[in-house]
């Protein structure tokens, strides 16, 4: 996860007139009326109607505009700092394999704007019940459907691979934000010792399972709703462990779920990649486990990601879910022997007491 999930559905609590949207710029704003000029006929655009919809952690943001066809989506992702193409390619893939994702009718390359089919107004997020987990299970299987769909689309060489150097990488943000810059900690020789004893034992064990294609942000805040469910937010998409995106699923960045519910999307998700001739094993214990070791990664991952938005990119926002990546944290590192050291290590830093159990607890 390098960005937290652009919901570009997301209609806004107040329709924003085109007076209303500010630029980073003069010329981005000159440069953006131009290019929309060109469109606004071909495309038969109504401009009085463009407004916000939403906004990423990355440098990118959203505009959705009324046409005669319905609505459209504008991507506003200034080219240095955000390259569109690797969405565009991913775009490609994953309608290919039968994947509802926005469709793209223009592209001004030079300039990183995007018009797009717009998904509808709600995604997963919006519409689950956090009261009673069951009452999301069908959605939940949608969710599962379209991830086998994705997964079964997969070529080596064709999308970056989810390697050793990126784990490490995407791990190494646990350190040098969460706990140096957020947390105050300087890491000595002993926690440096820990942290790559730890790290190494993760990489060995997400890199024991076959590679797939991997959203990378697969969650419901990224999932529209609808028959099909339409996807979001996958210009990240890597060749990578076939664990990643399950474990993106129900050990999610915004929502926590008790464990049965994890278990059982899990369990079915399992099944039926398996009956899809998916490289997931013939053993679920083994195969929870590598979900469980990847969710830690993951997590590891994210708690440096959000320390980075709040104090690199002023977007303190992300923190207040920072409890939930530390209780998923905690709560994997006491079940396996490997990872106690690491375990200590966190419930020193948080003053915590130890994990008992196994529920994952809903926050």
């Amino acid at each position: 996860m390098t960005t937290v999930p652009a919901t570009l559905a997301r209609p806004s609590a107040h329709p924003m007139s085109e007076t209303a949207i500010s630029w980073a710029s003069a010329e981005r704003e000159a440069a953006f009326h131009s290019w929309f000029s060109a469109l606004e006929v071909p495309q038969q655009l109504q401009r009085a109607s463009l407004r916000l919809a939403s906004a990423d952690a990355s440098f990118r943001r959203y505009l959705r505009v009324d046409s005669t066809h319905g609505s459209r989506i504008i991507m506003d992702a200034p080219p240095a700092q955000e390259n569109c193409a690797p969405f565009v390619h991913v775009a490609g893939l994953m309608q290919a394999a039968g994947l509802n994702v926005p469709q793209v009718l223009a592209w001004e390359q030079a300039q990183g704007f995007m018009l797009l089919s717009d998904l509808g107004a709600q995604t997963l997020m919006q519409v689950i019940n956090r009261e009673n987990a069951q009452a999301n299970l069908g959605l939940y299987l949608q969710a599962v459907d379209t991830l086998i769909a994705w997964q079964l689309a997969s070529k080596p060489e064709v999308l970056p691979a989810y390697d050793e150097a990126l784990l490490k990488r995407e791990l190494e943000l646990f350190p040098e934000w969460y706990l140096t810059r957020h947390r105050g900690i300087e890491i000595d020789t002993a926690m440096r010792q820990t942290l790559d004893t730890a790290f190494k034992h993760i990489i060995t064990q997400n890199l024991s399972w076959p590679s797939v294609y991997v959203h990378r942000d697969f969650m419901p805040r990224n999932l529209m709703q609808g028959s099909p469910l339409g996807v979001l937010d996958f210009q990240d998409a890597v060749y990578g462990p076939i664990t990643y995106d399950i474990a993106s699923l129900m050990r999610d960045a915004f929502l926590s779920w008790d464990e049965d519910f994890v278990l059982d999307v899990t369990i079915r998700y399992w099944q039926k990649a398996r009956a899809a001739g998916l490289p997931v094993g013939d053993d679920f214990g083994e195969f929870y486990r590598g979900v469980e070791w990847m969710g830690l990664q993951r997590h590891l991952k994210v708690a440096g990601i959000f320390a980075r938005l709040t104090l690199r990119d002023g977007k303190p926002q992300y923190l207040a879910d920072t409890p939930r990546f530390i209780h998923y944290i905690r709560a994997t590192t006491n079940r396996y022997i490997e990872l106690k050291p690491l375990m200590r290590l966190i419930d020193k830093v948080e003053g915590s007491e130890a994990v008992s159990g196994f529920a994952y607890g809903r926050m």
